[in-house]
């Protein structure tokens, strides 16, 4: 993954947390439509092709396929790859260009495999601990979320074109 320069360039000031938010939650819409399009196509596409029908019917019914770990695994995949691929391409998801939110180095450029790794997970993390890490940024010098700091990246809030 190459990291290059982002545009547009400049210096720019630290997102707020009402930005951050709605750019989440366009993202969030995203993702669940997301896992709902591949559930779908691995319940009745692969699973129906292997399984066949009426034996999948009877695997639903007895609650078989309620902890799939190969569908989580997948759906792990697809939603890091969704992330970090919008990320290190042009620093922002759909839901960020929406609200002028951009993801980047302290420099400017894209970010790496690894700081996308870790901004995942720590996110997540942030999350699960009842979204304290997005309001850090509310007590921090910055404006840093933990996944911000984890991971040496920033957000940004981009200007009007």
């Amino acid at each position: 993954m190459a990291v290059k320069l982002l545009n547009p360039e400049g210096d720019f000031p630290a997102a707020g947390l009402l930005r951050r938010l709605a750019g989440m939650f366009y993202d969030f819409l995203l993702c669940v439509a997301l896992v709902m399009v591949l559930t779908l196509g691995y319940q009745q596409g692969l699973l129906r092709a292997l399984y066949g029908a009426d034996t999948l019917l009877a695997m639903s019914e007895a609650g078989q396929l309620d902890r799939d770990p190969l569908l989580g695994v997948l759906l792990l995949l697809s939603l890091l790859t969704f992330f970090i691929g919008f990320w290190s391409w042009k620093g922002q998801t759909l839901g960020m260009q929406a609200w002028r939110v951009r993801l980047q180095q302290p420099d400017g450029r894209s970010i790496t495999l690894r700081q996308g790794l870790i901004r995942f997970f720590v996110g997540l993390a942030s999350w699960l601990c009842g979204g304290l890490g997005h309001l850090w940024m509310l007590w921090d010098k910055q404006s840093r979320s933990w996944q911000d700091i984890a991971s040496g990246t920033q957000l940004v809030r981009l200007p009007k074109r």
